[in-house]
């Protein structure tokens, strides 16, 4: 269902549990029910889910102001509003919230998304946040020695200081965790909430070159690269 482009893998199993799905008029009331998509009539929600489309990748350099989102009734611009020439059904891997911008990847390879986003394989992202002050070495180190943060400790960060001059500063934090505004609430929970907030690279893909609402397809060596980092190379 992720390759057809339902959603990603972890809102089909959802699905799935819910008892949106049938398979050949019986619903299916667990994940991983193999499917002939030659021979099976597969439905979700009553609608039924066509054979799964070649896998698509793509990187957008979301621009802040726009829901990572397919429709919202309160907001008027989301990113799918950007995608309109991508004929595949795409999801995003993750989440940026609405007033962060950067790097964000789509793909209808449910495998490869759920495991981008799994903390079990430490893939990285990279931030640049802007903060009004500067930090000194006793904040920095307790970013990257971990904070908490709703109740629970965060994995140990990468964090360098960028700029630093009377008007603030900006700092680059690399993670591999992808809690709610993990960033923001890092900051925020030392007293250096974030101004403004970017996020530069996921794994090995950067927005380097592709202008702030443009989006572009992952090259092959890219979507091997990423593959490779999760343990699904060839």
């Amino acid at each position: 269902m992720a390759r057809a482009g339902v959603g990603s893998r972890r809102a089909c199993d959802r699905l799935i549990e819910a008892g949106e799905v049938t398979v050949n008029g019986a619903r299916v009331d667990a994940p991983g029910t193999r499917v002939d998509p030659e021979r099976d009539r597969v439905t979700c929600g009553g609608q039924e889910v066509g054979p799964p489309d070649a896998c698509t990748y793509v990187l957008l350099n979301k621009p802040r102001g726009y829901l990572v989102s397919a429709r919202d009734p309160f907001h008027d611009r989301t990113v799918f509003d950007l995608l309109k020439e991508v004929t595949a059904r795409v999801f995003p891997v993750g989440r940026l919230d609405m007033d962060t911008g950067g790097a964000l990847i789509f793909t209808n390879d449910g495998d490869l998304a759920h495991r981008l986003m799994h903390p079990r394989y430490e893939v990285d992202k990279a931030y640049l946040v802007g903060v009004g002050k500067q930090p000194g070495q006793d904040v920095l180190q307790r970013l990257r020695d971990g904070v908490v943060i709703d109740g629970q400790r965060t994995s140990k960060a990468r964090v360098k200081v960028v700029y630093s001059g009377r008007e603030g500063s900006e700092l680059e934090i690399v993670i591999h965790e992808g809690r709610n505004r993990q960033i923001r609430k890092m900051c925020e929970v030392l007293g250096f909430p974030a101004q403004w907030l970017e996020r530069t690279r996921f794994g090995g893909i950067t927005v380097d070159g592709l202008a702030r609402g443009e989006w572009r397809n992952l090259s092959d060596n890219e979507t091997k690269g990423l593959k490779e980092a999760v343990g699904l190379g060839q």
